[in-house]
């Protein structure tokens, strides 16, 4: 199968970058919201440090509650925006992290790279091939380590639209329900440990009606 061309995605995002923080669940600048995502976080991860993937970090807010809850993350966009944007707020709360330029769905991390957990929210609905994607990402968790997938089903839309000009056709252009991704995940060899449905307002800053959710997995054995 060919290499998408992921450039109109990635010029997509930049241009979306400024404007970014201003929604609640991006920005967390609202001390309620910043406070929900930290709490389900600390309910998500391992009580001890670990190190964390965070895929499509984009500008590096949940990357920052990871590193401010002790944990050692990782952060990758395809956005060069978005990574300086992080690379910025990361620094002025006082934090070195890696930030790294690339696909998040064929991650650019060092040969031989694994990790405790890998976060993703809101990204496996952006990728032209999912599968294969969450096939590489099983592929990085260490024995014990889980998969974090915040994701939701947002609107219908056709399999094969694109949400950016000259951009692949995605799989699930409106979102994946969480019946579909975890038939999707059981075939890639991972068992779903946890759902929740994300509906406390809290979170997105405002009522929510349609499906979002986390699916939390471990690698069947």
């Amino acid at each position: 199968m060919p290499t998408p061309d992921l450039a109109p995605i990635s010029s997509y995002w930049d241009a979306t970058a400024d404007a970014f923080d201003d929604g609640p669940d991006h920005g967390l600048r609202d001390p309620q919201v910043r406070a929900a995502w930290s709490r389900r976080l600390a309910g998500w991860l391992p009580a001890t440090p670990s190190d964390v993937l965070d895929l499509g970090c984009g500008t590096g807010s949940l990357t920052l509650l990871l590193a401010g809850q002790g944990h050692r993350p990782t952060g990758v966009d395809l956005s060069p925006r978005m990574v300086e944007q992080a690379g910025r707020k990361l620094t002025s709360a006082g934090f070195t992290v890696p930030l790294l330029v690339g696909d998040a769905g064929d991650p650019p991390v060092a040969a031989g790279a694994s990790f405790d957990v890998i976060l993703v929210r809101h990204l496996v609905w952006t990728l032209p091939d999912p599968e294969a994607a969450l096939r590489r990402w099983l592929g990085l968790l260490r024995p014990a380590g889980r998969l974090v997938l915040v994701e939701g089903h947002w609107r219908s839309a056709r399999a094969g639209d694109a949400y950016a000009p000259g951009a692949p056709p995605l799989r699930w252009p409106g979102g994946v329900t969480a019946q579909e991704l975890t038939e999707v995940l059981r075939a890639a060899g991972a068992r779903v440990s946890h759902h929740e449905r994300l509906t406390d307002p809290a979170l997105w800053g405002r009522p929510i009606e349609d499906e979002r959710y986390v699916l939390i997995t471990e690698l069947i054995k």
